[in-house]
């Protein structure tokens, strides 16, 4: 009984013990399942906030690249409105010119019509004067001549002894005279050609696709190339070509011959732009040397420091109204040699004056003060001999002749650079040089209207009568002369024809 009441306790116990540990089972269940629950909801969470926060970035960079486009959007439209209306401007400009010249031209073949009418007449009207003279005479015109020569010839037989005489004594003198005017003469028509030749800035292109690589994204190897060579490259819609330019001439041949190595090589990117044009610079800086050398070597001019003859070979990448200043300046070295072997003066002073007259003009893009002053100071510099830069100092009548060799050098400059063909000058620099006359004209108080003819060698005004006189007229000529000397620069001399017209006009009835 004892061991049935012991067996019935331990299996209630054993029951109780499952239960209990059913119980508490479920109890650690439930709540490892809330902690769970709990964390996926924080994770939940993290992921909202985190996206919330990216969304929001995204959105903020977006509106700032937006607005970034739209400013330089409006930046390109302002840029290219105003490049539209320079262009506007200029076309106008242009056909204005153009209609002017051309009533210009119309009124200069109708005067020389009335010209050519008031020449036949003249001829005429001398024709019938002369066939009624020889009437009235009874003589012919060669009848008439040698009556009048023999009368002469008795009447003033002693004067022409006399004459034949003196011109006997004084001939030797004049003869040498004569002999250096023929041989001054003969030099310049016998003087070596050289040739008209304007530094190109064009850069021929194989295809007009080359200029998207020029140009690179976002312009960054035009601006590459810019930087380094010092240049500004214009790419327009000029088929085949694009342009380089630069007031320095070295630095644009540097750059022409690098852009001419970057087509060929096809790969252009900055880190090549600047390999190019390293190696253009050291091509161009062997030619700089080499022409300055074969300069002196041809004109047979010694001892000049190298620095100087560096820069003499800077000069032939430089020209002067399309005529080269390197071959410019040899050729003017012979012409002043002969001149002063002819005229007993020091000829390596001259030769020497006339190499080096326009060396200023290598660095004249770079120094202040015109190239005559430019380089004097550089030969002072170098140390090169005073007779020279006193030679070379006057061609252009800015210092005044000291000795004989300045007026050979300038004499030399005058030969070479006046030849017919020697220089040219381009159609922009023609109408800004007409253009300056007729301002500076028309700027005086009085002028109706003013005319540049002769391609600038004359400037016709036109004057109100009625606000100026016969005197200030006159007076007014001098004045605008004066002006275009101080504030212009022009070849040669310019004609003011100040012109004052009045005219009363009366009817009778």
């Amino acid at each position: 009984m004892t061991l049935k009441i012991v067996v019935l306790l331990l299996g209630v116990s054993t029951l109780v013990g499952a239960g209990l540990g059913y119980y508490l089972r479920l109890i650690i269940s439930l709540g490892k399942k809330g902690s769970m629950e709990l964390e996926l909801k924080q994770m939940q969470l993290e992921a909202e906030r985190k996206e919330k926060q990216i969304l929001d970035a995204a959105e903020h960079k977006a509106e700032t690249l937006l607005t970034t486009a739209r400013n330089e959007a409006k930046e390109k439209e302002e840029k290219n409105k105003k490049t539209e209306d320079r262009l506007i401007k200029k076309e106008e400009f242009l056909d204005n010119r153009q209609i002017e010249i051309d009533k210009e031209v119309e009124i200069i073949k109708e005067r020389v019509v009335e010209i050519k009418k008031i020449r036949e007449d003249a001829e005429k009207l001398a024709e019938e004067k002369e066939k009624a003279l020889q009437k009235i005479a009874g003589l012919s015109p060669e009848e008439a001549k040698q009556e009048i020569l023999t009368t002469v010839e008795r009447q003033y037989e002693n004067d022409i002894l006399a004459r034949i005489q003196k011109l006997e004594r004084t001939g030797e003198e004049k003869l040498t005279k004569k002999a250096q005017d023929i041989l001054a003469t003969t030099i310049q028509r016998l003087s070596n050609s050289v040739t008209a030749d304007m530094l190109t800035t064009s850069v021929p292109l194989p295809s007009d696709e080359i200029k998207g690589k020029i140009i690179g994204r976002e312009g960054r190897n035009i601006k590459a190339f810019e930087r380094v060579t010092g240049v500004e490259v214009i790419v327009d819609d000029t088929p085949g070509s694009i342009t380089i330019s630069s007031f320095d001439p070295v630095r644009r041949q540097v750059a022409k011959v690098a852009l001419e190595k970057l087509i060929a090589d096809g790969r252009i990117q900055p880190a090549k732009i600047e390999e190019m044009v390293e190696k253009a610079q050291g091509e161009i800086n062997k030619i700089i040397k080499e022409k300055g050398e074969e300069a002196v070597y041809q004109t047979g001019i010694l001892n000049l420091d190298p620095k100087v003859i560096s820069i003499l070979g800077r000069l032939h990448f430089r020209t002067s109204y399309g005529q080269n200043v390197l071959a410019h300046s040899v050729e003017m070295t012979h012409l002043a040699g002969m001149l002063a072997d002819e005229l007993g003066a020091n000829v390596a002073v001259a030769k020497a004056g006339a190499l080096l007259h326009d060396i200023g003009k290598a660095l004249d893009h770079e120094v202040s003060g015109t190239h005559v002053e430019i380089g004097r100071r550089i030969l002072q510099k170098f140390g090169v001999h005073e007779d020279i830069i006193k030679a070379m100092q006057a061609h252009h009548e800015e210092y005044p002749y000291e000795t004989v060799e300045s007026i050979i050098v300038q004499c030399a400059d005058a030969i070479s650079g006046s030849r017919p063909g020697a220089r040219s000058d381009s159609v922009e620099n023609y109408l800004k040089r007409l253009s300056d006359l007729e301002a500076t004209a028309t700027s005086f108080k009085g002028v109706e209207k003013a005319y540049a003819l002769q391609a600038g060698r004359e400037i016709r005004v036109f004057v109100t009568p009625g606000e100026v006189t016969d005197l200030e007229a006159k007076n007014m000529a001098r004045d605008i002369a004066v002006r275009i000397e101080n504030e212009l620069k022009y070849p040669g001399e310019i004609k003011v024809n100040v012109i004052r017209e009045s005219r009363t006009i009366e009817y009778a009835r």
